[in-house]
């Protein structure tokens, strides 16, 4: 097994690029990429990630050139242990929230520890998101690959090496990983336990999004994200590969690791970011700006200007704005919002939503700051005030997304989360101005 020291873990930078890379010098085919006879006696394969006619901008595709090619596998068989949470609830307009799912006492991996809340159709959807937890105290020796979308990964706790095809992230909280549809990997625990979030998205790849009128700088820059180098496995099985196709698990037993692509180039690649490089704007006047100018990454939706999924930040940052109400205002929306806490506290809650834990607003659903953080904002002495210490996200989809039955049947669902508006008292008054 060709394994560089961790000291040797090194990335590529940037986002969107055509990276290359080889753990091997002259694996990597130049000017061709399937000749006849490669180097090594490794196998060409190509992984794509999008349509073969798609704009040139739009293609996602990787060469691999591996020790054995994927094709190389037995039947897949589905499995009798499947995601939890994978049954969809009955439809509710209702708010909801959820304290931290507990990390499990068994022996439980990433793929084991999976509960999905909420997602935006049933398993076999080609566009929209589902929404997970992960909870695990063990390092998984599967490796996985998912066919119905691509992955994003958001620790609260724990760090995690995920080893892929292409090579090694390593990420913990405060950080993300992204890796695309079809990729192969597995996730080692560089802790005792970790939790955190997982969006797969079924839509269109996430990418930056355009910047607009904030001009040339701002948010995420592209330097900032980093892609794996060459890292191969070579060795005998027997290791067990699972694949989730519509929404179930199967699996199949190779007699070989199937991380072992030796040399590769292209875009369709995995990639992670550290949240805490976001150029975080907002405005230096009035008023609570709109969450999308905190957006890290997003899939486009149909529709121009509303997307298949956001994902948007709540960093620390400044407060300034003058004369204004500076939580998020209460607001109903077109866009359906699922948020966690990876730390510290969110601002517009006194209470109640903690690190690991998570809640949704579906469309049109009223919400905003509860009854104490609403009476704390309007009586503020409003100087410059600096939020510290925290780091809030949300998925927000152009879809509706659909708690599962799991969701809305276990214990930590909080079932009296509408309480924390009912304190907000009628303070009219007509003849006062």
């Amino acid at each position: 097994m060709h394994t560089p020291a961790p000291s040797d873990l090194n990335y590529q930078t940037g986002f969107g690029n055509t990276f290359s890379s080889e753990a091997l010098p002259g694996a990597l085919p130049v000017g061709q990429n399937s000749p006849q006879r490669l180097p090594y006696g490794l196998y060409a394969e190509q992984l794509s990630g999008s349509a073969f006619t798609v704009p040139r901008s739009e293609v996602r595709r990787t060469w691999l050139y591996r020790i054995r090619p994927s094709a190389s596998h037995p039947e897949f068989r589905r499995l009798d242990a499947q995601i939890n949470g994978i049954e969809q609830g009955p439809v509710t307009p209702n708010r909801l929230r959820w304290s931290p799912f507990e990390v499990p006492a068994e022996h439980t991996d990433f793929l084991d520890g999976l509960i999905c809340l909420a997602a935006t159709a049933p398993a076999e959807q080609a566009s929209g998101v589902s929404v997970c937890v992960y909870r695990a105290n063990a390092s998984m020796e599967s490796v996985f690959f998912d066919s119905d979308g691509e992955l994003l990964i958001v620790p609260e706790s724990g760090r995690l090496g995920i080893d892929t095809e292409l090579g090694r992230l390593e990420i913990g909280p405060l950080q993300i990983a992204v890796v695309p549809r079809g990729m192969r990997f597995r996730v080692e625990l560089l802790d005792a336990t970790a939790r955190g979030y997982l969006c797969e998205n079924h839509g269109c790849p996430l990418r930056l999004p355009e910047l607009g009128p904030i001009g040339s700088n701002g948010l995420a820059n592209s330097r900032d994200f980093l892609a794996p180098l060459a890292r191969y496995e070579d060795r005998g099985g027997p290791v067990r590969l699972v694949q989730k196709f519509l929404g179930e698990l199967w699996a199949c037993e190779l007699d070989h690791s199937p991380l072992d692509v030796v040399a590769w180039h292209g875009n369709h690649v995995p990639y992670s970011y550290d949240l805490r490089r976001f150029n975080t704007l907002g405005t230096v006047s009035f008023d609570h700006p709109d969450p999308s100018i905190f957006t890290v990454l997003t899939s486009p939706g149909g529709m121009p200007g509303q997307a298949n999924i956001d994902f948007v930040i709540f960093p620390p940052r400044w407060m300034v704005a003058e004369h204004s109400f500076r939580p998020p205002w209460f607001h109903r929306n077109l866009m359906n919002e699922f948020m966690g806490l990876i730390q510290g506290v969110y601002d517009a809650k006194a209470g109640g939503f903690l690190p690991g834990g998570a809640s949704l607003h579906n469309r049109m659903s009223a919400h905003g700051p509860d009854a104490a953080t609403t009476r704390q904002a309007i009586a503020a002495d409003l100087e410059p005030q600096k939020i510290e210490n925290t780091m809030a996200f949300m998925f927000e989809t152009g879809q509706v997304l659909r708690p599962s039955r799991l969701a809305l049947d276990c214990r930590e669902r909080q079932t009296d989360y509408d309480d924390c508006w009912s304190g907000l008292a009628r303070t009219f008054e007509p003849n006062r101005r």
